[in-house]
């Protein structure tokens, strides 16, 4: 299935930008070249996670593996341009299950093991899936049993568990893989094969919109991120990478295209745990990871936890979501010698990055982003020529060329996707004019001389909250409130956070007696909606600020809820 316009495809193609590689080529070159290196290593707790015992597996292995799983997904009667629906945890299962997929030509939808009904059965009525692939149980949560019950009224979709059983009315993968013939994926590739301008995944992301909106990326985008990525954390041929986060948005994807194109070791870890990871650092000789800012700030603070561990095999660390400390990087390099990247992105294609090589000084990498792709200035790294940034006035949509201006920085490139799925209401104003994607981030133009080199990050022009490097959609939450009877009014608003960076606070409007916090997650929690979601904080008001459109005004409501 092709999104991206034919002209895009053929232009990009022209400048070397993309080609004809797919995912599934980088793991058939890593079959053939690297065989009895090891690819992946499953969590150390997979038994506690899904009762599955936890496994390594070479090149070899994981490449038969593959075939298996994707000989077994046609039986079961998927084809390609069919949408695969996954909600599974970060096992090697998974990640098998995602690169048979990039093998058949399906697109991999994966949604987080957090979302329940109110976020998966609009994801899949959007989606109307050829098949959901669930886990059995996951932390409590019967997920098979949830995916029957969301099948019901909709489209007929089959329901597949992973394992060896399922309940009355899915399947069970295991019988299915070990009853299908490996032949029959290669030979359905060669008869059929993907091409690199096609559809691969299908990641969920929230905005301003009340609605997670979907992101389709092609094998083009995800080798252009794979080498963005690559370069950032200059990623070597061979090394262990550590993978702290599940496979469904760009985080762990960006990572995993990595570990194929370098033909590494990768690490799998879940649910986020610093005492595992730690362990899986000094177990597995990890040379390179990801996780979020407040991670690391609070592992450098924790003397006893440090005291314990071994980072001796660690070479760089990824990190991003939310501004980083200069003094976080310098520690990490000055005690540790280790070498911390700050990497701004997203599921929609935006890749900032700066590393020890585009920006040795710790103060200006935590502070900086590289301009790329603006006229007049160069940089070492390849992917940054790939990539067109603008920064513009959201009122006047005027260029922001000035230093000290905050602007909304606009993207377009090799890496950025081309509109949401199934949402033209969307992409027309996700857009601008010159078709560079508005990112909804503001940033200004920062460093000396006629043409100052970075980007400095000043605030989200959205209305996202950030909790812990996850996005929450506060019209999402609101919509849900506006039927609770104890609120007269009520929406929600990110406020500052040591640790996760925002937390939410509901601001409530009593209709009678003041609810009280519980009250307000019970209600929420009935609807079906992700724990991580609700409400940590309430403040009580008299009235939510609104515009003359009637809309909430959520700056002067944070400073509200702030103001006690």
């Amino acid at each position: 299935m092709y999104l991206t316009p034919r002209a895009r495809v053929d232009d990009y193609t022209a400048r070397g930008w993309w080609g004809g590689t797919t995912v599934d080529d980088l793991l058939q070159r890593a079959r053939a070249e690297t065989p009895q290196r090891i690819a992946i290593v499953d969590p150390a707790n997979r038994e506690a996670l899904d009762g599955g015992a936890p496994c390594r597996l070479t090149w070899a292995q994981l490449g038969d593996e593959v075939d298996r799983a994707a000989a077994a997904l046609l039986a079961l009667g998927l084809a390609k341009d069919d949408i695969l629906a996954l909600q599974a945890p970060n096992t090697v299962d998974t990640v098998t299950l995602i690169l048979a997929c990039a093998r058949l030509g399906l697109i991999v939808s994966p949604a987080p093991m957090q979302y329940r009904e109110h976020e998966l059965a609009y994801i899949l009525d959007q989606l109307r899936p050829a098949a959901f692939l669930t886990v059995p149980r996951f932390a409590g949560h019967d997920h098979a049993v949830l995916a029957l019950r969301l099948r019901e009224g909709r489209p007929g979709y089959a329901v597949i568990v992973l394992g060896e059983d399922a309940p009355a009315g899915a399947i069970a993968f295991g019988p299915a893989v070990r009853a299908a013939d490996p032949a029959r994926a290669a030979a359905y590739h060669a008869a059929d094969p993907v091409q690199a301008g096609e559809v691969f995944t299908l990641c969920w992301t929230s905005g301003t919109e009340a609605r997670p909106k979907g992101v389709p990326r092609d094998h083009n985008h995800w080798l252009v991120s794979a080498r963005t990525v690559t370069e950032a954390s200059d990623l070597r041929d061979g090394e262990v990478l550590l993978n702290p986060f599940p496979m469904v948005n760009m985080a762990a994807f960006g990572i995993a295209m990595s570990w194929l194109w370098r033909r590494a070791t990768m690490v799998l870890h879940h649910p986020f745990d610093l005492g595992v990871f730690l362990r899986q650092i000094r177990d597995e000789r990890v040379n390179y990871t990801i996780t979020a800012p407040a991670i690391l700030n609070g592992l450098l603070k924790n003397e006893a936890l440090l005291a314990g561990a071994d980072l001796s095999s660690l070479r760089a660390i990824g990190s991003g979501s939310a501004p980083l400390s200069p003094w976080m990087i310098q520690t990490f390099k000055g005690r540790f010698g280790i070498e911390v990247a700050n990497i701004f992105g997203s599921n929609e294609g935006v890749s900032l990055c700066s590393s020890h090589l585009t920006v040795p000084d710790p103060v200006d990498r935590a502070r900086y982003f590289p301009r790329w792709g603006v006229e007049g200035l160069e940089w070492d790294a390849a992917t940054a020529g790939m990539v067109r940034t603008r920064l513009v006035d959201p009122a006047t949509e005027q260029d922001v060329t000035a230093p000290g201006i905050p602007g909304e920085l606009r993207i377009d490139g090799a890496a950025t996707f081309s509109g949401y799925w199934q949402a033209p209401h969307l992409n027309e104003t996700a857009f601008d004019a010159e078709g560079f994607f508005k990112t909804g981030d503001l940033f200004e133009i920062a460093g000396e001389g006629p043409t100052p080199r970075f980007y400095r990050f000043v605030g989200r022009c959205k209305e996202i909250i950030v909790r812990g490097g996850v996005n929450i959609s506060p019209a999402e939450i609101d919509d849900l409130l506006a039927g609770w009877p104890a609120a007269k009014e009520a929406a929600v608003v990110g406020v500052p956070d040591e640790i996760l960076g925002e937390r939410m606070c509901l601001a409530v409007v009593p209709a009678g007696a003041p609810p009280t916090l519980d009250d307000a997650k019970a209600w929420l929690s009935r609807t079906g909606l992700a724990v991580y979601k609700l409400p940590e904080r309430l403040a009580l008001i008299d009235a939510l600020p609104r515009n003359a459109m009637n809309k909430i005004v959520r700056a002067e409501l944070r400073a509200k809820v702030l103001g006690g």
